[in-house]
């Protein structure tokens, strides 16, 4: 079988550890392009290094390289900003579009819950880091017991928030916030990401709360087995992923205001849910405390890999026309919170 060519769009910590991950694991994907805007960029360097043809003139020098029309997969790793103009450069050529920014003009992917409905798009969304964390553990909970809401922190050590993360810090908290809804399942979302300045830096760590409606006896124990066998499926293709303890599951006092956080008229939640997860990342090109990073372009590539089989089997069917646009309507473009 042939392995789908791609390129990769930012030549900074997340586009470069993605092309390090794509030329060392990858069995359906060949790097063809690395491509960026700063041509002393670490990134850069090293494609030229590894003999990956590369352009420090952003997409317009992307389009411009002699095997560009062999590309089929294209991800973009720079800012929500950026993407939406790489997407609008790129849209007449039919690349499918991987972005690992929080633009969210595709529709939101976390391939452990929802990646099957929409391997036909021509651009995916990654959502976030921190979505990427808790968005299955939520889904989980969702598919034992009704989330009436869900909130996630994610603490991030300093240091691995290079300008890109830091510039894109409002738009992760709307695009979280609303991925926790439309791929998580729970009626109200909210998410909240700490950079935190520790030395040495620490390990990447999610918190998931959630308030679900859960009268049954054995709905906590039921819980409980649905986060972990999310955790097992995310851990297939991040292996740093993991529990950091038992999930914690205990009756809403009578007494406990909640109605700052559910919807007026929505039953009063019954129990909250607290899930603490720690993300070590493979430390392929960046160190292991950088587990934010990690599980974007993990998850970058397992979105990429399956794409690529995706095509494969629509060509090597005749029952399949390609004619057929089963893409459906683009999310509008989010801006940022002034």
């Amino acid at each position: 079988m042939s392995r789908t060519k791609v390129a990769v769009i930012g030549s900074g910590n997340i586009g470069t550890d993605l092309m390090i991950k794509v030329l060392r694991t990858s069995e359906h994907l060949e790097m063809a392009a690395m491509v960026g805007i700063d041509p002393e960029s670490d990134g850069l360097a090293r494609a030229r290094r590894l003999g990956v043809p590369s352009t420090h003139e952003g997409v317009d020098g992307l389009i411009a390289l002699p095997g560009f029309a062999e590309i089929g997969i294209v991800f973009d790793a720079t800012s929500a900003k950026a993407h939406r103009h790489n997407a609008a450069r790129l849209g007449p050529f039919g690349k499918v579009l991987v972005d690992l920014t929080p633009a969210a003009i595709g529709p939101y992917v976390v391939p452990a819950v929802n990646l099957d409905r929409h391997l036909d798009n021509d651009n995916l969304n990654m959502v976030t880091c921190g979505g990427q964390a808790t968005i299955p553990i939520v889904a989980a909970i969702g598919g034992v017991a009704p989330v009436a809401y869900a909130e996630i922190v994610a603490s991030i050590a300093s240091k691995s928030a290079g300008p890109g993360t830091r510039a894109n810090i409002d738009e992760f908290t709307e695009t979280t916030s609303a991925a926790i809804v439309e791929v998580g399942g729970a009626r109200r979302g909210k998410a909240i990401i700490i950079l935190n300045p520790a030395e040495p830096p620490l390990i990447m760590r999610d918190t998931v709360f959630a308030l679900v409606h859960a009268p049954e006896p054995d709905a906590p124990d039921r819980i409980r087995d649905a986060v972990a066998a999310m955790a097992e499926s995310v851990a297939e293709y991040v292996p740093g992923y993991r529990l950091k303890q038992e999930v914690q599951v205990t009756a809403v006092p009578g007494d406990q205001p909640l109605d700052t956080l559910v919807e007026a008229g929505e039953p009063r939640p019954t129990h909250q849910v607290s899930v603490f997860l720690e993300v070590e990342g493979a430390a392929h090109y960046l160190p292991a405390y950088a587990g934010n990073l990690d599980i974007m372009t993990s998850a970058a590539l397992r979105v990429g890999e399956r794409v690529a089989l995706r095509r494969d089997d629509r060509r090597d069917d005749p029952r399949d026309d390609p004619r057929d646009d089963r893409r459906g309507p683009a999310r509008q473009p989010q801006e940022a919170t002034p």
